[in-house]
């Protein structure tokens, strides 16, 4: 599809770390039309596997948006201007699991949304796990989420269950049982 392309941008509001903006796009045929989009900075996401390949560690921590608690695999923000995602990756988990990564495997990359928001998250397999003793906690949520080990064989029966309901949850789980298994390189370059 080509032809179409961002010909104004205007920021409508702005809360914490997004921003919502109107964007005027030109389509072909000079046709111009307004969308609107949610500005985010972009996102990380770990699987933390732990040392029998067998299982991983996964948090359960409180959403504001769904209300609700849910099991995920640790993930955050890529809030600090500068950071590369694999230093952002290693800060996430020891701030939300108080684990080190000794071997971070990109397995993809991808838009949460795109629909309507450009967050970008990269996903990544935590291998080689060293314990720092205690999570390094830094928000409220953080101070309340708990870490649970979960079973890899048993991931299609939570996500059956709705016990794992996040999509970046289930895209990391299903590459990395590919990827512990040798079906799945991740990322290539």
């Amino acid at each position: 599809m080509t032809g179409f392309r961002v010909v104004g941008s205007r920021t409508v509001s702005q809360a914490g770390f997004i921003s919502l903006t109107e964007e005027q796009v030109e389509g072909p045929g000079d046709e111009t039309f307004t969308r609107v989009a949610v500005r985010h900075p972009g996102a990380i996401v770990m699987v933390p596997v732990e040392d029998d390949r067998e299982s991983v560690l996964m948090v359960r921590q409180f959403r504001a948006a769904p209300a609700r608690e849910l099991l995920e695999v640790p993930a955050g923000k890529r809030d600090v201007e500068g950071e590369a995602p694999e230093a952002t990756a290693v800060r996430e988990l020891e701030e939300e699991i108080g684990r080190h990564p000794g071997r971070l495997v990109p397995l993809c990359e991808f838009y949460n949304s795109p629909g309507f928001c450009d967050e970008y998250t990269h996903l990544f397999a935590a291998l080689d796990l060293a314990d720092l003793g205690a999570p390094r906690t830094v928000t409220a949520e953080e101070h309340e989420m708990t870490v649970e080990r979960v079973r890899l064989a048993d991931v299609d029966g939570l996500i059956a269950a709705r016990e794992i309901v996040d999509a970046k949850s289930i895209i990391g789980l299903q590459l990395t049982r590919r990827y512990l298994a040798g079906e799945f390189e991740g990322i290539v370059d």
